[in-house]
């Protein structure tokens, strides 16, 4: 089963004097990228929660959003005078440059700011971490429920694609013979007009025309197109999600067809190469967001 790289998850945990909201976000990316934003409390922990979306989410471009909301009375916290001091002073500096006059809205705005506030508990205790830590890994499982279901809305889509590939396939059975006996005959004419019927080895004429066409035969590419087709639907239906190794089989799709369109030697034909490149381009735009 497919699963996407693009996911969203979100948890909210309610305590005695506090609402904990965890939101995970998740795009494709070619290798895992975590960007995790935590409060001055938490960040103790921020190794180990890397650890955890490295294991449970594997790879994509990972954006982790907590915010912790105060619901009950503040008893512990204090302004952390130093931190409000270097604030002022650098939006005083940006001020000055501005020819800005009036302070009187800066302290609304410090008091905002990161680290101003600080608590005299520089700690959480074992039991609200392993309470965050369950919220967290539920919103991890909502991400990768996300990703499952887009997952499967991509794999319907691919599968649709790579029977549209096969049919066009199986579609040149016709043409590939019309096509054999118009170059055998387009030869004998060309032949005949330089030539007189009387001056030329009829069995020469005959291997020639045998070897021009086995040059032009593409029996064994379209083999392994079919091959390569259910190779992937073989993969794509697997437990596991395969998105690496769709890919390389999309690679070898795109050999077999390109070799198709070199030894094709007629427009008909020619037509339906497009056709099949321009489903498996957009199967491989499918894969870049794939796990």
């Amino acid at each position: 089963m497919l699963k996407s790289m693009t996911g969203f998850g979100k948890f909210v945990c309610e305590l005695p004097l506090k609402n904990i909201t965890i939101e995970i976000k998740s795009v494709n990316s070619k290798q895992l990228d975590c960007n995790i934003k935590l409060p001055y409390l938490y960040r103790e922990k921020e190794i180990e929660l890397r650890n955890l979306l490295s294991t449970q989410l594997e790879r994509g471009k990972i954006d982790v959003y907590v915010n912790v909301e105060n619901t009950g009375e503040i008893l512990n916290y204090s302004i952390n005078k130093p931190i409000v001091a270097a604030y002022f002073k650098e939006l005083k500096s940006i001020s000055d440059e501005l020819n800005i006059t009036d302070f009187k809205d800066y302290l609304p705005i410090i008091l905002k700011l990161p680290e101003v506030l600080k608590t005299e508990n520089n700690e959480i205790s074992e039991e609200e971490w392993k309470l965050f830590r369950s919220v967290f890994e539920k919103a991890i499982n909502k991400v990768n429920e996300f990703r499952l279901n887009e997952g499967a809305i991509i794999e319907k889509d691919m599968l649709k694609r790579i029977s549209i590939i096969d049919k066009f396939n199986e579609s040149l059975d016709t043409l590939d013979k019309e096509r054999v006996n118009y170059i055998r005959k387009r030869i004998e004419k060309n032949l005949n007009e330089v030539i007189e019927e009387n001056k030329f080895d009829k069995n020469r004429l005959e291997q020639e025309i045998i070897y021009y066409l086995e040059k032009l035969d593409f029996t064994e590419e379209r083999v392994r197109l079919k091959k390569h087709c259910n190779y992937f639907v073989e993969t794509i239906k697997s437990p596991d999600s395969n998105g690496k190794k769709l890919g390389f089989i999309t690679q070898e799709l795109g050999r077999e067809i390109n070799t198709l369109g070199s030894k094709a030697n007629d427009a008909d034909i020619q037509k339906i190469i497009v056709l099949m490149k321009d489903e498996l381009e957009k199967i491989k735009e499918q894969l870049m967001n794939i796990l």
